[in-house]
């Protein structure tokens, strides 16, 4: 579900007032919220099963080869850029711990990579909102993993285009295959599916 800027509360300006209906709504509602430039995205459903083992798996399969001042964390906090209107979170980030170390949401800028496993309930959000917003963050690489399908992507080498920074590179890989994300590369054997 999207909630675009002109729903948003008269007097505050759209972003800031996106910003405080996601803080009223913290721990209230069920799911994800996040701004995009269209508006607020709500992945009305939790993530579980094969998604947070999917993001566990990747998150420490890229910490084994990863070099000790970075993390490749699957937690909290937000990567945000106000100037652009956009707050996401990513199931997994590669930052380096002192570029974690901050009160708040995450610079995008300091973050190496980000990883989403695509949602069932919110696929277009992984596949076309995410490869939209990250270019404009400065997020150099996004890698997708797809339960749906055992397939992913990984996307680099930003360019500029009449529509904004975009990514100008994808490969894509079946699960089973090795993928490299970033400078690392790691294995996709064993990633769980969604159950049909």
């Amino acid at each position: 579900m999207t909630i675009a800027p002109d729903d948003a509360q008269q007097g505050a300006s759209p972003y800031q007032a996106m910003r405080d209906f996601l803080r009223s709504m913290d721990d209230t509602l069920p799911g994800k919220f996040e701004i995009t430039k269209e508006g607020i995205v709500h992945d009305m459903m939790s993530p579980g099963g094969p998604h947070e083992v999917t993001a566990a798996r990747v998150s420490r399969r890229l910490e084994s080869v990863m070099p000790g001042e970075l993390l490749a964390h699957n937690g909290t906090p937000d990567v945000e850029d106000a100037a652009e209107n956009i707050m996401r979170h990513p199931d997994v980030m590669v930052i380096a711990w002192d570029d974690l170390d901050v009160e708040g949401s995450i610079d995008p800028r300091t973050v190496v990579a980000a990883v989403e496993i695509v949602s069932r309930s919110n696929p277009d959000n992984d596949w076309v909102g995410k490869p939209r917003d990250y270019p404009l963050l400065g997020i150099p690489v996004y890698a997708i993993f797809d339960p749906r399908t055992g397939t992913g992507a990984v996307l680099t080498d930003i360019h500029s285009t009449p529509e904004g920074p975009r990514y100008a590179t994808r490969k894509d890989f079946v699960y089973g295959e090795d993928v490299t994300i970033g400078e690392w590369t790691i294995s996709t054997e064993g990633l769980p599916r969604y159950p049909d």
